[in-house]
């Protein structure tokens, strides 16, 4: 049900104030009463006016002057006004020239005037009803916008961190807000590095959109299983990748978890072999896995940075994929070990690695035991 409507009769003669009022008080009509232009100014200033009953000829201010600045102030420029004339076709025209909405003869008539002031009332309730909708449009637009600019940001975040972590841990960060575990701390975590067997030489004697082309298929392929296995990619760097795991979020299964990537890797680079091979490339793939503590964080500078591990765990690891056979996978014994049953290999001797002063015991990873991985 609609509230009544608020109606201020302004006229200078308290008789006609009473005559007016006793019509459209006992029909639910809110009534307010001004004497003069610059009271019926002062009250429309305070807001809360549907209608105005205003008549012309008054000391002071009159009725036209009070209508152009009704119409000259934005927040009453749409208030129904009914001027009250005595008669005369010259005052009607004034009326509606002064921005009158409707008129009144003297003597008025009562009928009439209830049914000029019901029916821009009604208006008056329309034009109530589309403000306010348009303010909601706008407040819901400036909404929709700030929700697509915080989007748009959290994308700009999502694309940096989706550089070197796998998408489910990149969204955890961007929904929680936290990026915290970037700075620098210290963690034992588990390093694959691996990289392709006759690549300097195929690079040497090929165009350079080939090169790129067998890069392109090369990384689609290993990205593919970084982010399966949740690995944390550090670089590409040419034909080398180095990924690793525990960090920045804890798995207790990271030696097992990096031999079981780098099996799916060795296989995935072994059918794109095949075709490489039709196409004159004689390519393969080694790889080294190593365990160790590093230091990890975020390092860079503003507008470019990376996510890192520093420590001799990855140059074990580089060290052994550059000493491991054309689709042999080097582990070292701590690796192999906590790998546990599910994992195929055997002893590789005792390496001499570049930058070591002692040598590693490595293992050649044959595969992975199905049963013992599905247990």
């Amino acid at each position: 049900m609609h509230e009544p409507a608020r109606v201020l009769l302004v006229d200078d003669q308290p008789t006609n104030l009473k005559l007016l009022d006793a019509t459209l008080s006992p029909r639910g009509y809110a009534v307010r009463t001004a004497a003069s232009g610059e009271e019926a100014l002062a009250v429309l200033a305070e807001g809360g006016t549907d209608l105005v009953l205003l008549d012309i000829v008054m000391p002071g201010i009159d009725g036209y002057e009070v209508c152009r600045r009704i119409r000259q102030d934005p927040a009453t420029a749409f208030l129904p006004v009914v001027m009250v004339t005595a008669s005369g076709e010259q005052q009607k025209i004034q009326a509606l020239e002064a921005g009158a909405d409707d008129f009144l003869t003297k003597p008025v008539d009562r009928a009439e005037l209830l049914a000029r002031v019901a029916s821009l009332s009604r208006i008056k309730r329309y034009h109530d009803t589309i403000a306010r909708q348009a303010a909601e449009l706008s407040s819901w637009n400036r909404e929709l916008e700030d929700r697509v600019q915080a989007q748009v940001g959290e994308l700009e975040r999502m694309a940096k961190l989706r550089r070197f972590l796998s998408p489910q841990l990149a969204e955890l960060i961007v929904d929680s807000g936290d990026e915290s575990f970037l700075d620098s701390h210290r963690r034992e975590i588990v390093v694959v590095f691996c990289d392709l067997r006759g690549f300097t030489p195929f690079a040497e004697a090929s165009e350079p959109e080939e090169v790129m082309g067998v890069l392109a298929d090369y990384h689609q392929a290993l990205g593919d299983l970084i982010f399966r296995f949740e690995g944390t990619l550090e670089r590409f760097a040419g034909d080398g990748l180095m990924v690793f795991f525990n960090d920045p979020v804890p798995c207790a299964d990271g030696a097992l978890r990096a031999i079981r990537m780098s099996v799916a890797m060795r296989t995935r680079v072994q059918a794109l072999a095949e075709t490489w091979r039709r196409q004159g490339h004689d390519l393969a793939l080694g790889i080294g896995i190593a365990q160790g503590y590093a230091t990890l964080g975020k390092i860079g500078f503003d507008g470019r940075f990376d996510y890192a591990a520093i420590g001799s765990v990855t140059n074990l690891a580089s060290r052994l994929c550059s000493d491991a056979e054309p689709w042999q996978i080097l582990t070292t014994e701590r690796v192999f070990a906590a790998a546990g049953p599910a994992v195929v290999g055997a002893h590789a001797g005792d390496r001499t690695l570049r930058g070591f002063s002692r040598s590693v015991r490595a293992f050649d990873i044959k595969g992975l035991d199905a049963s013992a991985v599905a247990s």
